[in-house]
């Protein structure tokens, strides 16, 4: 006999109570839910291993807490939120500076557009700042020193930038595949597209930093038909994925960008456990699912999974999943790691030179350097992406290194900085592979039609599976909300 999904006695509720049950799924996508409902009865406590949770959802990063949190505003109490590493947040860190500051070293802008994320932040009363841009940027080449006012973007070529904004009309960001020129584009990379735009040496600097900033990889490793999807979702309009000004990043939030994740968990409190990673998924087939932990079992109807593709190949699924949901996993790219650094200053003193603390390096370890800084801009903070086989793991020579460019940039006041930090994703922790998918060519042409289907009780979920902004802050929030109506229908139905 199937196992009860509502409580003991709901037999003999009334019709209008059995609607506000149905309702929950249509309710949860505006977060309108009226009087709390329970789909189980649960303790308050996190549940123990014999109970049969309604939801179990793998991730505590935006997309998982998202979910969460949307079931428990829909009247689904008996959910559990399990996260292998010991915070939550997933891709979005913040370094805490002394003196209650933030620097973010994992993902952390917002843009036009990304109106879910921006959502979610207001409902949660967390505020937002632009991103500062003012001034002269430095571009470094050797010992050649150039400044130019990009005014608010990297300096590629409009021109060509609008090609590609016509193309990606053409190439549903959801569903790149789709495209009527999906054969032909997806045997491109990024690079084999712009060898064939004649591009200028002295351009091409601009186009690698912004290409590898946005997709994760150079150029010539991105699939051009994944590129098209990610203008796609900007309005098919470059200018919004490439620039700083009314693009994807033009605004920071109040408390770093960690602080979203934060906040969710403490309005969920015990239904979310750290340090709790799955390694074995049995029975997703049948009607209870079993999540073997490092610290006992849990059993859920029905599972969102909420993290990277490629970290669900290392879980260990039985039955074995469909093969061609394997094979995404197995294609996924899984090592294109970040490494993202923050110096702090006692002020932002390049502003005073008429610098907005951009620098562009060519062929150099820094990918792109920018102000950081506090809204009040009460102490000076530059980050960095750099590229990790150019910059010294050792922690002295690395801070030698910045030092040394930032003095190029900007002067001797750049030697004397007050506090550092070095994210090295891929060194970070075991469950963070890569922080932005660098989708090569020919993988949508083959895995896409397996992105999305729900496998028996596992609904996919994550920023790599929503259908705008996908690898964006905002397609991780937009997928939490679609995971979340997955699990209510899925629910429902049961």
């Amino acid at each position: 006999m199937a196992e009860k999904l509502f409580p003991e006695g709901a037999e003999s509720l009334g019709r209008r109570q059995w609607l506000k049950y149905a309702g929950a799924s249509a309710a949860v996508g505006t977060l309108a839910v009226g009087a709390r409902q329970s789909f189980a009865t649960v303790p308050k406590s996190a549940p123990s291993a014999d109970d049969v949770l309604d939801v179990a959802i793998i991730g505590a990063g935006l997309a998982g807490l998202t979910a969460a949190r949307d079931l428990h505003q829909a009247g689904c109490e008996s959910i559990l939120v399990l996260e292998a590493r010991d915070r939550v947040g997933g891709r979005t860190l913040n370094y805490n500076i002394p003196g209650g500051y933030v620097s973010e070293v994992g993902g952390q802008w917002i843009g036009p557009g990304q109106t879910a994320v921006a959502d979610l932040a207001r409902e949660l009363g967390v505020g937002t700042f632009p991103t500062y841009y003012d001034g002269n940027t430095v571009v470094l080449g050797g010992d050649g020193r150039v400044t130019v006012d990009l005014k608010g973007t990297f300096g590629t070529d409009e021109a060509i930038g609008a090609k590609l904004s016509r193309l990606a009309r053409d190439v549903p960001c959801g569903t790149p595949w789709t495209s009527p020129m999906a054969g032909e584009l997806d045997k491109l990379s990024v690079g084999d597209w712009l060898q064939k735009q004649n591009i200028k040496p002295e351009d091409q600097v601009a186009w690698n930093g912004s290409i590898t900033l946005s997709g994760g990889t150079a150029p010539a490793k991105m699939g051009l038909l994944h590129f098209l999807s990610m203008i796609n979702s900007a309005d098919c309009d470059y200018s919004q994925l490439d620039s700083i000004k009314h693009s994807a990043q033009e605004t920071r939030f109040i408390g770093g960008s960690q602080i979203l994740s934060i906040k969710m968990a403490q309005q969920l409190s015990s239904k979310v456990r750290l340090s709790t990673p799955v390694r074995r998924i049995a029975g997703w087939d049948g009607d209870v699912v079993t999540l073997h932990t490092d610290h006992g079992e849990v059993r859920a109807r029905t599972v969102v999974m909420a993290i990277h593709p490629a970290l669900c190949h290392q879980i260990q699924f039985d039955p074995p999943l469909p093969e061609k949901r394997a094979a995404l996993q197995r294609a996924w790219p899984a090592h294109s790691p970040a490494r993202k650094t923050a110096m702090v200053y006692r002020r932002p003193f390049w502003r005073d030179k008429g610098m907005n603390g951009s620098i562009f390096q060519f062929n150099g370890p820094i990918i792109w350097a920018y102000d950081n800084s506090p809204p009040a801009a009460e102490i000076g903070v530059i980050n960095a992406f750099v590229e990790n086989a150019k910059v010294p793991s050792e922690r002295d020579a690395a801070i030698a290194m910045h030092k040394q460019f930032y003095a190029q940039a900007w002067g001797d006041e750049a030697l004397s900085p007050v506090a550092y930090h070095d994210q090295d994703w891929g060194q970070a922790d075991r469950w963070t592979l890569t922080c932005v998918s660098a989708i090569p060519p020919g993988f949508w042409s083959a895995h896409g039609e397996a992105l999305r289907p729900s496998c028996g009780r596992l609904i996919w979920s994550g920023t790599e599976t929503a259908n705008i902004w996908a690898g964006y802050m905002d397609g991780a929030v937009r997928s939490g909300h679609q995971g979340a109506l997955q699990a209510l229908n899925a629910l429902r139905r049961a």
